[in-house]
């Protein structure tokens, strides 16, 4: 597992399409501890898949937008469709509200919704659609989940591995 969180926070991602994305490696496997405990083998009662809880059709328009064969249930796999995810999310939220793609804790003020990773979060939980969308404020439906990842972005026994 470790590896292949690790490998999935080196990457960068649509280095030619977009600005160089890259998805902190705290935020990574804090993502996945959240999210599965990094159990690779589990399968949320919402349809949620292995590592980082890919939703199956999550995982289809990932795979079908960016012309990859990522298998949802081989746990390398499955980090990349998950880090794709956030690193997706950073591009879609950075251009519709921020004009950045820093994922910078730095950055964020008490109010949830004032910075990216913030955001990011949120919609890795809760889907991008109910934290952003076109002409609507930014949303933060979920602040415990924010907080629990954030939380374990510093804390997570996880970042040892």
């Amino acid at each position: 597992m470790k590896a292949a969180l690790a490998d999935a926070a080196a990457k960068t991602y649509w280095p030619t399409s977009a600005p160089d994305i890259r998805i902190p490696p705290a935020l990574i496997k804090a993502t996945a501890w959240q999210e599965s405990g990094w159990q690779s083998a589990i399968v949320a009662c919402d349809g949620g898949i292995g590592l980082m809880q890919v939703m199956p059709a999550t995982a289809d328009w990932m795979n079908q937008r960016f012309g990859q064969s990522y298998d949802v249930w081989d746990y390398r796999d499955n980090a990349y469709l998950g880090a794709n995810y956030l690193a997706w999310l950073t591009k879609y939220i950075g251009d519709m509200y921020f004009d950045d793609y820093r994922l910078d804790a730095t950055l964020c003020s008490a109010e949830l919704n004032s910075c990216l990773l913030n955001a990011v979060i949120a919609a890795y939980n809760y889907g991008h659609g109910a934290v952003a969308s076109e002409g609507s404020p930014l949303t933060i439906p979920n602040p415990r989940y924010v907080g629990n990842v954030r939380a374990l972005m510093t804390e997570c026994v996880c970042l040892s591995y």
